[in-house]
């Protein structure tokens, strides 16, 4: 039975479903989330050549201190190719012999005499990419200070 007291009308149904405006609103929000995902995910040339110099420099220093440790010279040099590299002078197991990339590639026959003395002369190797043929980074010492990654082969750089 109808009354016709205030508010007692019959109210419409509500629309059902989504408007075109919050699917559009969310359409969009997982685009960038998405291509937010995607872009941190890659892994581009530079930064593996940066993380395969930084352990380079790692590498180099821990040689050093274990020739000074035995007593005994202990070289670093790259394969003819450049794609990988040894000690020489350490005993086995030694220390890695691979890039963490492969495509990470060294000056081929580079050498870098690192011990038993507590000086060795300045010295400065260069990195490059072979995906990225233009970029390079250079791992230098000036003979005391250990190794370090830079954009340059000047090895006097950061000193006073």
């Amino acid at each position: 039975m109808r009354t016709l007291a205030a508010g007692n009308k019959r109210r419409p149904a509500p629309p059902r479903g989504f408007t075109l405006m919050e699917l559009l609103v969310v359409v969009a929000l997982i685009a960038v989330a998405t291509a937010g995902v995607s872009l941190s995910l890659r892994d581009s040339a530079d930064s593996a050549l940066e993380r395969d110099a930084e352990r380079l420099a790692a590498l180099l220093e821990t040689g050093r201190a274990q020739s000074r440790a035995q007593g005994v010279p202990v070289v670093w040099q790259t394969s003819n190719t450049g794609n990988t590299f040894e000690f020489a002078g350490l005993p086995p197991p030694g220390l890695p012999r691979t890039w963490l990339n492969g495509n990470t590639r060294a000056i081929p026959g580079s050498r870098v005499i690192l011990g038993p003395e507590p000086l060795i002369e300045p010295q400065a190797l260069a990195l490059s990419n072979a995906n990225a043929p233009g970029k390079s980074l250079w791992v230098v010492t000036d003979g005391l200070q250990p190794f370090k990654v830079q954009s340059t082969p000047d090895t006097t750089r950061g000193r006073p």
